[in-house]
């Protein structure tokens, strides 16, 4: 009996960061239609690979902007520009399900703004652990949902497979991801996921009250880990059936979600579970290189069951 509670204590908070991922993806996958109906996407060539390689460059020189603010200790610049993009994406979400309703795009855009400027003061202001947790929630099912409609297969594969080799080499070689982790960490923003190991956890007074060689109440997830697995999941669910609709075929699918995004999905978690053994058995590791590999091999698992194109 002793043992299950041992076990239970130990992978249960990375059962329900599995479970986070799952409804990420799912969220993603019900606000890829209205945001695609609303032209929200973030390029206007979905097929071409330079997408990838653009936002590859952002990442670099977003994270270069972070690290450079932490060394000069102004950490309020980063806190001012990534809740501004907290609420600018908060707002498309809502925007975007608020489009299902019957009501006026002024409305539409008062609410919108209004609901999204109350959780972004939320957060500034009470930054608790579910208060993080639910915007990272509707952030992350957001940004994955703009640019899963936004890139086609091929161009996100590309993506995924380079930033799987950044994610490898920033934590693995320069650690600078590391760095950035633990610096950006104290602001309380929706950088990450917290899982406690206990409902009365307090992030802010567990941020407060740090001593050396304390147990961590708490596990950590970086809010990337879902949010870039799962723009293949929509993407897969978006072009393979336009392009399907185009050849006047269908593609197999369970409700809503095609097999080659059910496989992709199936293959986040394999290799969030593969992640996940390691990280318990005490050995840090980069996230995306399994995240990443599990959900392209998935989505190929999904095509041949299905028997649609490959991209």
């Amino acid at each position: 009996m002793s043992s299950e509670k041992t076990v239970l204590k130990d992978y249960g908070p990375m059962l329900v960061m599995a479970g986070i991922i799952l409804v990420v993806q799912i969220t993603a996958l019900l606000l890829a239609a209205p945001m695609n109906a609303n032209d929200m996407q973030a390029f206007e060539d979905p097929d071409s690979t330079a997408n990838s390689i653009y936002y590859i460059g952002l990442i670099l020189v977003f994270t270069g902007f972070l690290l450079l603010a932490i060394k000069k200790n102004m950490e309020w610049i980063i806190q001012l520009v990534i809740l501004l993009a907290v609420g600018a994406t908060m707002y498309y979400v809502f925007y975007a399900l608020l489009s299902l309703v019957d009501i006026s795009v002024m409305t539409n855009n008062i609410v919108s703004g209004l609901v999204a400027a109350i959780l972004t003061i939320l957060l500034y202001k009470f930054p608790e652990w579910y208060v993080i947790d639910t915007v990272g929630l509707i952030i992350g099912a957001g940004a994955s949902a703009i640019f899963g409609i936004s890139l086609s297969i091929l161009p996100v594969i590309v993506l995924l497979a380079l930033l799987a080799i950044y994610d490898a080499i920033s934590v693995y070689k320069t650690k600078h991801m590391i760095d950035l982790a633990e610096g950006v960490m104290d602001l309380h923003l929706p950088i990450l996921f917290v899982i406690p190991k206990h409902l009365k956890y307090s992030f802010i007074e567990d941020s407060l009250n740090k001593e050396e060689g304390k147990e961590k109440e708490a596990f950590f997830m970086g809010l990337g880990d879902a949010i870039m697995p799962t723009i293949l999941v929509v993407s897969a669910n978006v072009f393979l059936v336009q392009k399907a609709l185009e050849q006047s075929t269908t593609i197999a699918s369970i409700g809503f979600i095609s097999y080659p995004a059910i496989g992709a999905m199936i293959g986040t978690i394999i290799g969030f579970m593969a992640l996940s053994i390691l990280v318990m058995k005490g050995k840090p590791q980069a996230g995306l290189p399994f995240l990443n590999s599990g959900v392209i091999l998935g989505y190929l698992a999904g095509v041949l069951l299905s028997g649609a194109p490959l991209y």
